[in-house]
């Protein structure tokens, strides 16, 4: 009868899982991608990452042995995969990683036991097919090896420390290992060497390392120290791909049933042929193993960005991304390639289908961002390296590889990969010094106005004698109505007519100047007699509403007077509308950023959006990181420069929200309301109900920069930026300065950091020389001083006053009285800022006698008019009285005398 064995992937996943179980071992989920309470590490890289407290005994289990199926992430720091991606059959950024764990219950006698059983028992591989590694000094394990497994000295190699001594990484619990290979056969050999062997460790492709049994024995500290851990433990890794390609017997990783529904789908998507994809397979491997490590990542709250985890997940997406382009997608494609990541693999890691549409939503926003940029990218890349070659260059410069990447959103690893494709390299030290010049910026901070509250009262009247009670409101119609003047109001009260100088509240029946609402300013700019001269001129300084239907148009008569009745022109300042739209269009966009950031459970708390300005509040629970900050800015740029078209266009309010258009809870809506959109036809990104005026596109905004980011209260955060021509103006303004300062400096604007930080340095040098030079004069002053010790009733006295500049001259100096007398009293005097300062002291052998240098310093303050006090031993103090310091200091050995007799009395 023949035994079942696990053929699939999930069936051999679930089949190591449980046979562990069967032997004492706890099932213990997955841990997150993203290392809980371990800054070491940017990803979890090994299944031993969320026991390795338990390794180094800070903490304990409610077991002693372990088996999981660790997510597992390799793409920076010692373990750097990302670029063998694709070409590779072996590498992954994402992989799952079966593991076994002891923690001071059995050690390699049984790890090696297991190991063996595994995978010549329960999984059925020829025990002729393995050889083993043991590190070069590990008799115990070797001796298990050979003599209770029964391999041939032969099959068991003694390897050194680069292949046989693991750690997590440069810190963390390590030991020695024994590596199981799987032999594919002389067939599979690579090299080329009649005595290929395992021991050769060239990369043959004969041999698969399947299995890591390391041996905890050490802790490594950051200078390379090893300490034996507290109890030692065993923690066995092996990857589920390398594994599930033996056992399917596939030639690389890639064919087998972990990747091939992915190919599947990306070949269905692409409508390639099988001759096709074969010939395309690194494209297709590296988006089949991205699409991976991208729904992973973000189903543990990885989100794109620029720093960290965050970059190495935009990285990886765009990688893909690029990759697509090869295989010739024009569109997003990546979400509908992790549809499929997601339902084969959902079933193991519930937490797939559990943020299904938070994935999917992430990685089509990042990928249609990165799409926008993309195509400027390449272009503007092709034209550098174009004309490097025509120049003879093989460098790309640094700062042309940064601004690609700050501008247009162009990965670097992206430009070092394509100017390789031509032979160049990239100048890494220039884009790390442009980076560092961006980082270098400061923020410009921000105040915004108040708005002024108005009495609504008196105006009721006034909108009873307007046609069909209400002002026709045309702000949506341009920046010019011509009207008449309903009515006047100064103070609040009605009038017939305004002359100069008069502050003044205008009525007509038609305006096309917006009133503040939904968080944007009030329009601003005049209305003119409608004549061919116009006899009066009032300036709209504000706008308001007083009562439902009625708008006034608040101001000054600049000339001439205004009567009711007559005919006039209302003109908008449309340039400081334009600015306004610029912020409020901004607004929008960032809004979306925020929430496709930092998540949907972002809504706006509240805004204004100003001329000069606009300010944001949003539901968030922390406090953004700078790298957070960074990215905002940079997506809602990304946004501007793509030139996406802004509509508006009217709606019924429940149809307006059932396509998913957001609605403020803090603003009322009617039955037909304003949908604001922007984004191309079929891909509108953004969607809110707004009433406001904006740009026609998105590049009209310009520049967006955030000045600052701060709390507002309890789960909501503000920010504050610039946009336009106020952007503009910081820029500039922050580029003069830089200008001045180089010029004050001497030194080319992209030195002047370097030439502060020298200066700086040059600072601290010279204020350390000088304290040691203060430290000489005060010690030869002193040496001089000891020739004024009195004694006084048998306790040698010094009271005198000194050159010391400050405190802490002082008492330094009686600390070298006390060193050197032994027993005796000091009161020291000094200018100080133009005031008298004292510090005295007492040995404790005269503290005994009833000394106090509290009340003593106290006492000679006094003579100043001053006061001070501290302890029986050490004290200070200070006055007002300067010419009186020498005077008081005269009276020290009295004082002395006074407590000395005051104690004998007692």
């Amino acid at each position: 009868m023949s035994v079942q064995r696990p053929k699939t992937a999930a069936e051999i996943r679930e089949a190591f899982l449980q046979f562990f179980e069967a032997r004492g071992h706890t099932r213990v989920p997955s841990s997150p991608l993203v290392p809980v309470g371990d800054d070491t590490l940017l990803f979890t890289n090994a299944g031993m990452v969320q026991f390795k407290n338990t390794f180094l005994g800070l903490e304990k289990r409610p077991y002693l042995r372990a088996t999981s199926s660790q997510k597992c992430m390799r793409v920076s720091g010692k373990h750097n995969d990302l670029e063998e991606v694709g070409p590779s059959p072996r590498h992954h950024t994402f992989f799952e990683m079966l593991g076994n764990f002891s923690f001071g219950d059995y050690f390699k006698r049984d790890a090696i036991h297991y190991a063996w059983e595994c995978l010549t028992q329960l999984y059925g591989i020829p025990p002729d097919r393995l050889v083993v590694t043991v590190f070069h000094d590990d008799d115990e394990a070797f001796r298990v090896w050979h003599e209770e497994i029964g391999l041939p000295a032969e099959r068991i190699m003694r390897m050194g420390e680069k292949t046989n001594f693991w750690s997590m990484g440069d810190t963390g619990p390590c030991g020695p290992t024994s590596e199981l290979h799987y032999d594919w056969g002389p067939q599979a050999c690579t090299c080329g060497r009649p005595d290929c062997s395992v021991a050769l460790d060239n990369g043959c492709g004969r041999w698969l390392e399947v299995w890591n049994l390391v041996f905890m024995q050490f802790n490594q500290a950051a200078d390379g120290t090893r300490t034996r851990l507290p109890q030692p433990g065993v923690d066995t890794g092996m990857g589920l791909e390398r594994l599930v390609s033996v056992l399917q017997n596939a030639p690389s990783n890639y064919d087998t049933d972990l990747f091939l529904p992915i190919m599947a789908r990306l070949q269905q998507l692409a409508g390639h042929s099988d001759a096709q994809r074969r010939a395309r397979y690194v494209p297709y491997r590296a988006i089949a193993d991205h699409s991976r490590a991208m729904a992973f990542l973000i189903a543990d709250g990885v989100l794109p960005g620029n720093e960290g985890r965050s970059y190495i997940l935009r990285l990886i997406l765009r990688r893909a991304a690029r990759f697509g382009r090869l295989l010739g997608f024009q569109e997003p494609f990546l979400a509908r390639v992790a549809e499929t990541v997601i339902e084969s693999m959902g079933d193991a890691y519930p937490e797939l289908r559990e943020r299904r549409d938070f994935i999917l939503r992430n990685i089509e926003l990042e990928e249609e961002r990165f799409l926008r940029t993309l195509d400027i990218g390449l272009s503007l890349l092709d034209g550098l390296v174009q004309r490097l070659k025509a120049e003879g260059g093989t460098v790309l410069p640094g700062v042309e590889a940064f601004r690609l990447w700050d501008t247009y959103g162009f990965p670097l690893d992206l430009t070092r990969d394509l100017a390789a494709e031509h032979g160049l390299t990239v100048d890494m030290a220039g884009y790390r010094e442009a980076l560092e010049e961006q980082r270098q910026r400061a923020r410009a901070a921000a105040q915004f106005g108040a708005v002024t509250e108005r009495d609504l009262s008196p105006y009721l009247a006034v909108l009873n004698r307007l046609p069909d009670r209400s002002v026709d409101h045309v702000y949506l119609s341009g920046g010019q109505a011509s009207s008449y003047v309903a009515a006047l109001l100064v103070d609040g009260k009605p009038v017939d007519q305004a002359t100069a100088g008069q502050a003044v509240e205008v009525v007509l029946p038609t305006t096309p100047f917006y009133v503040e609402a939904g968080g944007q300013v009030s329009d601003t700019g005049k209305i003119v007699q409608e004549a061919a001269q116009p006899a009066w001129e009032v300036e709209v300084t504000d706008m308001a509403r007083p009562v439902p239907g009625l708008i006034t148009h608040v101001g000054v008569v600049k000339h001439g007077a205004v009567r009711v009745g007559d005919a006039a022109r209302a003109e908008v300042d449309m340039e400081r509308r334009f600015d306004i739209m610029r912020n409020h269009t901004a607004t929008h966009i960032l809004h979306a950023e925020l929430r496709y950031i930092l998540g949907t459970h972002v809504h706006q708390a509240g805004s204004l959006v100003a001329p000069d300005r606009l300010r944001f509040d949003f539901t968030h629970p922390t406090m953004l990181r700078e790298e957070e900050l960074r990215l905002i800015e940079q997506s809602v740029n990304d946004a501007i420069l793509a030139d996406y078209p802004v509509r508006a266009r009217w709606s019924g309010y429940r149809e307006a929200l059932a396509e998913g258009a957001m609605a403020l809870f803090s603003e009322k809506y009617g039955d037909v309301v304003r949908v604001v959109e922007i984004g191309e036809p079929g891909n509108v990104w953004s969607k809110e109900l707004c009433g406001g005026t904006h740009v026609d596109s998105t590049a009209q905004i310009g520049i967006f920069h955030i000045v600052s980011e701060g709390s507002v209260g309890s789960n909501a955060r503000r920010i504050e930026a610039v946009t336009g021509r106020a952007a503009y103006e910081l820029i500039q303004d922050r580029l003069n300065r830089l200008q001045r300062a180089a010029s004050f400096l001497g030194v080319p604007e992209t030195e002047v950091d370097r030439k502060v930080l020298g200066l700086l340095d040059q600072v601290s040098t010279q204020q350390k020389e000088i304290a040691h030079l203060r430290e000489e004069l005060a010690r030869y002053e002193f040496e001089a001083l000891k020739q004024r010790v009195v004694h006084v009733d048998g306790v040698e006295v010094l009271a005198a006053q000194v050159a010391a500049a400050d405190m802490n001259t002082m008492r330094q100096m009686t600390d070298w009285f006390r060193d050197q007398m032994g027993s005796g009293v000091v009161v020291l005097g000094a200018a100080i800022a133009g005031k008298p300062n004292f510090v005295a002291a007492v040995t404790p052998d005269l503290v005994a006698r009833g000394l106090h240098a509290g009340e003593l310093v106290k006492a000679v303050a006094q003579r100043v008019g001053g006061s001070g006090g501290g302890k029986p031993t050490l004290a200070q103090a200070g006055g007002r009285d300067l010419a009186g310091m020498r005077s008081a200091l005269a009276e020290v050995p009295a004082l002395v005398k006074k407590q000395l007799a005051g104690q004998k009395s007692r």
